[in-house]
């Protein structure tokens, strides 16, 4: 009887062990999926970022790091949407709400007012990013392997739109 008593105990708390590892397994499951379905919002609002920037951008600067945005989040997004397939998500097929409110403010603008406000918000864009990536980055997961991979792109993304914030600054005080 007690034999029997210690072996469903085992049994039982063997039980709970892997239930809570699954529960943990599903949880990072739940983050990786949710970190991809977001990378994805992200590669759309670049792209239209980019195509946005080449379309009023008034330095070739701006224009040429439209053109990167539009190539490197392309390509990205079409990585991401992979993953999300084998992580289980139907990838989205617009941007976030706060990337479209961003669009729509500097749709609004042209001339060197354009190109401060886009670099300005490509800094920012792109350093909350990386944070994030950052973070993904430490899992052993497809989430994780592709923010790893990610990383470099984003941080030559950043010191090239903090180089032109420099530029677009230096351009309104020079005048």
């Amino acid at each position: 009887m007690i034999r029997t008593t210690t072996m469903l105990a085992i049994a039982l708390a063997g039980t709970l062990a892997a239930t809570g590892a699954l529960a943990q397994s599903k949880s990072a499951d739940k983050a990786s999926q949710k970190f991809i379905a977001s990378a994805i919002q992200g590669d759309i609002a670049e792209d239209d970022y980019g195509k946005l920037a080449q379309e009023k951008g008034q330095s070739d600067a701006v224009k040429q790091y439209g053109a990167l945005l539009v190539k490197d989040h392309g390509d990205h997004q079409a990585k991401a949407e992979q993953v999300a397939g084998e992580l289980g998500v139907t990838p989205p097929t617009g941007s976030s709400i706060g990337a479209k409110a961003t669009y729509a403010k500097l749709k609004l603008l042209s001339g060197a007012s354009f190109d401060r406000s886009f670099a300005k918000s490509m800094v920012k864009d792109h350093q909350e990013d990386i944070k994030e990536y950052r973070k993904e980055a430490s899992k052993n997961d497809a989430a994780g392997r592709l923010a790893k991979e990610t990383l470099p792109i984003l941080e030559k993304h950043l010191q090239a739109a903090q180089s032109l914030e420099k530029q677009t600054a230096q351009k309104q005080s020079s005048r």
